[in-house]
């Protein structure tokens, strides 16, 4: 039996915002972008990762009410699981994010577990981490 991670939900305040930092700073590719009345669910993806996909909607969508409003409080006080990416040149991809205008949580650091890596928050806080696995 194989088991593989087929996509995960990120929430964020705004879904064009996001796209400038998902699509233009990490460089993800949209896959779908699927509208359903007032709300959309934006599918990326990397060629490097391919099956994988990372869905970006706004805390109502598909939620109830109550449930939208708890997601958005959560995404408010910037407490939503971090997402972690790697890359096989962390400093370029750092000076990349950075020149977007992301905020910057920490730039590049050896990490005593052994990789090196960065943190951002995205345009609606969510903490995005970005690591480069030691050289061997």
């Amino acid at each position: 039996m194989t088991v593989t991670l087929q996509y995960t939900n990120v929430t964020v305040s705004d879904v064009d915002e996001a796209l400038t930092f998902y699509r233009d700073a990490l460089g993800l590719e949209v896959q779908q972008d699927v509208p359903s009345g007032d709300y959309r669910w934006v599918t990326l993806g990397s060629d490097a990762q391919p099956g994988l996909g990372i869905v970006l909607s706004v805390p109502h969508a598909g939620r109830s009410k109550a449930d939208g409003d708890a997601m958005q409080e959560l995404l408010a006080k910037g407490v939503l699981p971090m997402l972690v990416f790697s890359s096989d040149d962390l400093d370029a991809t750092f000076e990349a994010v950075r020149a977007s205008g992301a905020e910057v949580l920490q730039e590049p650091i050896d990490q005593p577990w052994g990789p090196r890596d960065c943190a951002f928050r995205d345009p609606s806080g969510n903490t995005v981490r970005i690591s480069q696995a030691p050289a061997a």
